[in-house]
Parts: C-alpha cells; structure tokens; sequence
C-alpha cells in the first residue's frame, strides 16, 4: 500500500485502491449499500433498473480517476462528471447521500484509514461541482 503523502500522485492512489480489481469491489459494494439501505432511497432511483452500466461507468471513471488506465475514456469517451448529472436536482441532500454511501463502501474495503480519508476528501470536490452545476439549471 502506498503512503498517504503519494495519494494523488501517479498512480499511487491506483495501486493503494488494488488496481481495477479492488476498484470493482469498491464500486460493487456502493452499489450494493446504495440499493439496500433506505438512506439512499433518493440517489438510487435515479439510476436503472439495472444498475451493470452504471457500475461499468463508476469502476471505470474512478480507475482512471485514481492515476489508473483511462478505462472510461476507453469505452465511452470522454465525460464532464458535473454535465452528465446537470439534469438531475442534486441538492445538498443528495450529494451527502452520496459521500455517504461512498463513506459506507469504503469502510468495507481492506484500504488503510489515511486512503479512506483522502478519498472521501478528493471525491468531495466532483460531488460538489454536480451540486453547483445541477443547481445553477434550477428557477
């Protein structure tokens, strides 16, 4: 595992994660919390009925995301996160049900505490810019 300080670098925040295959797991788990527990009974209907694509999209982004391949780039070209999700009303509510469930996924990962943090921190700053750019379409 890497040390804190090299989070962001390179591929460090990558490799910490376990590649793609830890990755998957990670995004699998948030999906799976996401679609059992009511708390996120919000951000989870946005999503279809059945969710593969939408694991597919978030593995893959954040594999690229952490310093990995571009997976995403690679299948489905290249994405605004704050313009994919401008149709949705993202309010403060939502983006904490995120972070929360993102917060929820990772404590289910075998990450070191430090890896955890930094990403709940690095992963604040898209869900917040979804937050900004959903509500600036809003009357």
């Amino acid at each position: 595992m890497s040390d804190a300080a090299n989070y962001g670098e390179g591929d460090a925040t990558f490799q910490a994660a376990g590649g793609e295959a830890g990755i998957r797991a990670l995004v699998e788990d948030f999906y799976d919390i996401m679609a059992s527990n009511p708390a996120y009974r919000t951000i989870f209907s946005w999503h279809p009925e059945d969710i593969s694509i939408s694991v597919d999209k978030l593995a893959r982004f954040l594999c690229g995301w952490m310093g990995g391949p571009r997976r995403y780039t690679e299948k489905y070209g290249r994405i605004s996160i704050p313009g994919a999700h401008q149709h949705l009303n993202v309010t403060v509510a939502e983006r904490d049900q995120w972070l929360g469930c993102m917060r929820d996924a990772l404590d289910r990962q075998p990450y070191p505490e430090s890896l955890k943090t930094y990403l709940i921190d690095a992963l604040s700053v898209p869900a917040q810019a979804v937050h900004r750019v959903s509500q600036a379409q809003r009357p």
